[in-house]
């Protein structure tokens, strides 16, 4: 009796030892630390404007989110590296390419809207 109790107690009490209760490789990324493959980025439209430069890994999921109630597109200004339509309010998400470098875009619908994505 007393091997199964000693085995509850070390089994039991064995995911408590971080103190958090949470694994570590679910928390976010510290502030300042761009995104990496396989983790979210966001793109936020707000005002009909982008934003600051994005910076995320090759391969990262960017997540598009309109604020604003017209739709938007963010297209690659050179070549098919990446096109996310977004209607007015919702959200859509793209792969960033897996070329480091800057990649310029633009709104389709609304030609004064630019911004960039670095991929590093």
């Amino acid at each position: 009796m007393s091997t199964l109790l000693l085995l509850l107690i070390l089994f039991g009490t064995g995911g408590c030892a971080s103190g958090t209760g949470v694994p570590a490789s679910t928390s976010a990324p510290p502030s300042g630390v761009s995104p990496t493959a396989g983790t979210a980025a966001t793109i936020t439209i707000k005002d009909f404007a982008y934003g600051d430069p994005l910076t995320v890994a090759p391969g990262a999921v960017v997540t598009v989110t309109n604020m604003d109630t017209a739709p938007h597109t963010v297209t690659a200004d050179e070549g098919p590296a990446f096109d996310a339509d977004v209607k007015g309010g919702g959200t859509a998400t793209f792969t960033a390419p897996t070329k480091p470098g800057s990649y310029a875009y633009h709104c389709t619908y609304h030609p004064n809207m630019h911004g960039t994505l670095v991929v590093k």
